[in-house]
């Protein structure tokens, strides 16, 4: 039985009995009311202005006194308040009907519709701006509020309802099926479902965890958008991006404002980066920059793709590869970069690098053209294709194909197939030391040259010199099956060659055309002056290229092919 106590002042009885009877009429309809129902209550008008009225539904116990409680009516027990659609619960409750609020304390809850309710031990709710505030009293509890499958935990909230927001800006989380996001600051739209995040926010998802100071997400979407300096983990990867998003349902992110990438010794950074974490796929836009601190090479680019599945990595526009091993970074240009991996989660994983189309590369101490090279992990061998050349110091070596076999990033051998050329250029002008061959074969030590074999159809010219006053002695000229040199400091030492026919002038009689072989040219114009001039692609002059020649196949290769 709900109990109604009120008290009044100033009540004047006995001077008018008709309106005395009439008050007293009025009271005992009203106690007969509170007898069957518990609160008497008005009936609520329809479409009025009065509709923004915050209307007391129930009350087990209703007690009033104007000068006390701030002219507040005091409820207690099962007490429901209904404003505008929303329907709110408590313990007991302070109702200030003349400015249209409510204070309420114990299991307070607000119900809107189907898909929102919010819980607190304390809640103070505005009808006129529609508005609560909610707290909590104990350690152990938080404010809650739900919105179908996202969660607001907090110790204070404040609910907008004409905005359809809550904030916080003591400390929060926001929760959904597969991400938990925490802040200082934080607001959540019910309606658009967006949410705002600010001071030490953190983001933790299936795979990732994101650190940032500002943050917007939309529980919705499932889209995280990057507002400020934000570092993003996952596994052995760090992100670090200043502007972008991230959609935590796919597991995509574009990244702006020269974002950062890391792995493992591994950094890629652009002024835009796509990344798809479930096919393993990512790109990279515009002053693209990769290092490998760990293999010691790099690369630059205009646009890079990288399918990390696969092993798969292709790279163009004005695309550079670096290569950090020596003392001196080796750049190398080509028009397309492209990598691919065999054996790929195995023991027996190789790689192939593909630069083709106009290949130049430079370093202090070698530089080198072709249309097209490979290099191959398997057998550290680097193939240069159609007009190769290789220049080193004063010494030029050209060919059909030239092969560089490297080991532990250093150069152990190199093999020169068909039309082999070597050229050294001496300190006199128009003097060059040359050797021509069908093959050649350059073996080195630490580095350095230290043989070099000519095979076949061997020409030489040579330029001795007297070692008592460093002047050339004349010119000798050569033709043998077999050429071998032997180097010391990257000086001749030694020659050996077989049965040979050849004849050595005395400088001051060296017959005009016994001065160069055929075939001879020194590609000084074609070869690159430092790492800018890469880019520039500067081809042989009409009538120097090498032209591809029939070869005479020998009984034995014929014997190999039956």
């Amino acid at each position: 039985m709900m109990t109604i106590r009120t008290a009044t002042s100033n009540m004047k009885v006995g001077t008018d009995n008709k309106n005395t009877h009439r008050s007293i009429v009025m009271v005992l309809l009203c106690a007969l009311c509170v007898l069957v129902y518990g609160v008497t209550l008005p009936s609520r008008p329809n479409k009025t202005a009065s509709e923004k009225r915050v209307y007391l539904v129930h009350a087990d116990e209703l007690w009033y006194d104007r000068w006390q409680n701030n002219d507040a009516q005091v409820l207690r027990g099962k007490v429901e308040f209904e404003h505008d659609g929303a329907h709110l619960y408590c313990d007991s409750a302070n109702f200030f009907e003349a400015s249209n609020s409510f204070e309420a304390w114990g299991h307070v809850r607000m119900i809107q519709g189907d898909t929102l309710s919010l819980t607190s031990d304390y809640g103070y709710y505005d009808g006129n701006n529609k508005s609560m505030e909610a707290k909590i009293f104990s350690s152990d509890r938080q404010v809650v509020l739900r919105n179908r499958a996202t969660t607001l935990y907090t110790d204070t909230l404040y609910f907008d309802r004409i905005d359809n927001m809550g904030y916080y800006n003591e400390g929060g989380k926001l929760v959904d099926k597969t991400t938990t996001l925490t802040s200082v600051h934080g607001e959540y739209h019910t309606d658009t479902k967006d949410a705002f995040f600010t001071e030490n926010v953190k983001m933790v998802d299936k795979n990732s965890t994101l650190l940032t100071d500002t943050l917007a997400y939309n529980t919705r979407s499932k889209i995280a958008n990057i507002l400020g300096p934000s570092n993003i983990y996952s596994g052995t990867s760090h992100i670090y991006s200043e502007l972008g998003y991230y959609n935590t349902d796919k597991e995509q992110a574009q990244l702006l404002k020269r974002s950062r990438l890391q792995n493992e010794g591994r950094t890629l950074v652009g002024d835009s980066i796509w990344y798809d974490g479930k096919t393993g796929v990512s790109e990279a836009f515009v002053n693209v920059v990769y290092e490998d601190s760990v293999n010691h090479n790099g690369l630059l680019c205009n646009y890079g793709y990288y399918d990390d599945v696969n092993g798969y990595a292709m790279s163009t526009d004005s695309a550079v590869a670096m290569d950090f091993s020596q003392r001196d970074t080796l750049y190398i240009h080509a028009d397309t970069f492209k990598v691919y991996t065999f054996n790929i989660n195995t023991d027996s994983v190789y790689r192939e690098m593909h630069a083709y189309n106009k290949v130049r590369a430079y370093r202090a101490d070698v530089q080198a053209v072709c249309d097209s090279m490979v290099y191959v992990s398997k057998d550290s061998c680097l193939t240069m294709y159609r007009d190769p050349i290789v220049w080193n110091l004063n010494q030029q070596l050209l060919g059909e194909v030239i092969q560089v076999f490297m080991k532990d990033s250093v150069v152990d051998h190199a093999y020169v197939h068909n039309q082999a050329f070597s050229a050294e250029k001496l300190s006199e002008k128009d003097l060059f030391n040359q050797v021509s061959s069908k093959d050649m074969f350059a073996f080195f030590q630490k580095g350095e040259i230290h043989e070099a074999r000519a095979v076949d159809n061997v020409l030489v010219v040579y330029y001795p010199v007297d070692e008592s006053d460093s002047t050339y002695q004349g010119l000798i000229s050569l033709e043998t099956s077999e050429l071998r040199m032997l180097m010391e400091n990257r000086k001749l030492s030694s020659i050996w060659a077989p049965k040979s026919d050849g004849v050595m002038y005395p400088m001051s009689q060296i017959p005009p055309q016994k001065r160069f072989l055929e075939g001879f040219y020194w590609f000084e114009d074609v070869r690159p002056t430092s790492k800018d001039d890469i880019f520039i692609w500067r081809p042989k002059k009409p009538g120097t290229e090498l032209k591809t020649q029939k070869r005479k196949v020998s009984l034995k290769d014929k014997g190999k092919s039956l």
